[in-house]
């Protein structure tokens, strides 16, 4: 994902809101979201040339979630697909300290990113472009292609936002949390970063949804988990010329304590 914002604990009726916008070339093979053929308890949309994913939920509450850290500098050709990441702790038994803590001892292998992962009510984040594991306590976080909570324009008014949506006695529907995340406002030159992809480039990336002739926002995803242990999942998927999106949604309890 290219735009991450959550709550934790910051609704009276909800542990957890979490959504996002996942961009990507629009020529790279993806599925939208669905229970895994292959794991019948993991949720989550696949990237069919990675073979990994973006974004999941699992019937235990394995959740987990992927930013890339743009710094085309330093990127590496053939690095292992981060997408695995996320699927790998999605699928695996390791508790979330435990799985981020093996990765550091591997930073070096991958290109950048940011991974969120956790269960429903304990989250962590770690870059293996910064130091350090940080548990995610009460309160609203957003990340986009830099490290958490890097004031980039979307990043600012992403969070704003959806701390207005949050913030109401009763939350906000799935179409204001979508109608956040298409916003194609782009950053004026003054507050845009440089992260030497160039101006124009900077531009495009700057809005919350992201459009250009080959690249963009392929989807939007929206995770509720309430006090009980009920999960709602929506994703909305959008085709190239942005004519016909897609949407499904998922409604399950979280098994198991």
């Amino acid at each position: 994902m290219c735009l991450i914002l959550l709550g934790i604990n910051s609704h009276p009726d909800y542990k957890l809101i979490l959504t996002g916008n996942r961009d990507e070339f629009y020529d790279r093979p993806t599925a939208k979201a669905t229970f895994w053929d292959e794991a019948p308890s993991l949720l989550a949309g696949k990237d069919l040339l990675g073979r990994g994913t973006w974004f999941g939920i699992t019937k235990g509450g394995r959740i987990a979630a992927i930013s890339n850290y743009r710094d085309p500098k330093s990127v590496k050709n053939g690095a292992p697909s981060r997408g695995r990441l996320v699927s790998s702790f999605l699928l695996g038994n390791h508790s979330p300290a435990s799985y981020l803590d093996g990765l550091t001892g591997e930073a070096d292998r991958y290109n950048g990113y940011n991974l969120i992962v956790g269960r429903k009510d304990r989250l962590f984040w770690y870059s293996n472009r910064s130091n350090g594991i940080k548990e995610l306590g009460p309160g609203i976080y957003g990340v986009s292609n830099h490290l958490l909570d890097t004031p980039w324009p979307k990043v600012i008014k992403g969070k704003s936002e959806f701390t207005g949506l949050v913030s109401r006695p009763i939350l906000a529907g799935p179409d204001e949390f979508f109608n956040m995340l298409t916003d194609r406002t782009v950053a004026s030159d003054k507050d845009l970063p440089d992260t030497r992809v160039g101006l124009d480039r900077e531009r495009m990336l700057s809005p919350i949804f992201v459009s250009s002739p080959d690249y963009g926002t392929r989807s939007s995803t929206l995770l509720l988990i309430d006090r009980d242990n009920r999960v709602t999942f929506i994703e909305r998927t959008f085709d190239k010329d942005l004519s016909h999106p897609s949407t499904v949604r998922y409604e399950f309890r979280i098994k198991g304590k």
